[in-house]
């Protein structure tokens, strides 16, 4: 299994960007798909979470700014952040829970400006 993160950059705050992670290999239908960041010092922490059945999940410091999305044909999913701010500059990654394992993507740079 690979996962192929795109879409990260520099932005304002107040501004979006769109990731998108694009899974391939051997994936079973029933998966969760999400999205960590780790910032400079700190551990990795959870983003935003989604299942491909059930709720999605999300940190208490992203919840009405971010929305996470997928596409279960393509085994992509998106996150779409919004109203960014500063402590949101992160190099951010896609997770892949498939079978009982764990995946990662390759990470993207977030940086936000004050």
């Amino acid at each position: 299994v690979q996962l192929q993160a795109s879409g990260g950059g520099l932005v304002q705050a107040g501004g979006s960007l769109r990731l998108s992670c694009a899974a391939s290999g051997n994936i079973f239908s029933i998966n969760t798909m999400g999205w960590y960041r780790q910032a400079p010092g700190k551990q990795r922490e959870l983003v935003a979470a989604i299942p491909s059945i059930g709720s999605t999940n999300y940190a208490d410091s992203v919840k009405g700014r971010f929305t996470i999305s997928r596409d279960n044909a393509r085994n992509t999913v998106y996150l779409q952040m919004n109203s960014l701010k500063p402590e949101d500059t992160a190099v951010y990654y896609c997770n892949l829970r498939n079978r009982g394992v764990t995946y990662w993507g390759q990470g993207t740079q977030v940086t936000v400006s004050s």
